[in-house]
């Protein structure tokens, strides 16, 4: 599944670290994020992980997804 969600960032290190952190999520097949559109793009297997729980990975990465 794609989606695209926003995510207020700041720098390339916002970008890296949440790239980071959504690219070690099980489920998540790719994960590409652009601190200039405030967008965090995936592709995950829903029936390994929620979106909900990439929102929680999120979150607990030190950012709010919209």
């Amino acid at each position: 599944m794609d989606k695209t969600l926003t995510v207020p960032m700041h720098c390339d290190g916002c970008e890296n670290r949440l790239r980071t952190a959504l690219q070690q999520t099980e489920g998540v097949i790719k994960a590409d994020a652009d601190h200039e559109r405030d967008e965090v793009k995936l592709r995950f297997d829903p029936e390994r992980v929620s979106e909900e729980q990439i929102r929680e990975r999120i979150r607990a990465t030190g950012y709010e997804p919209a």
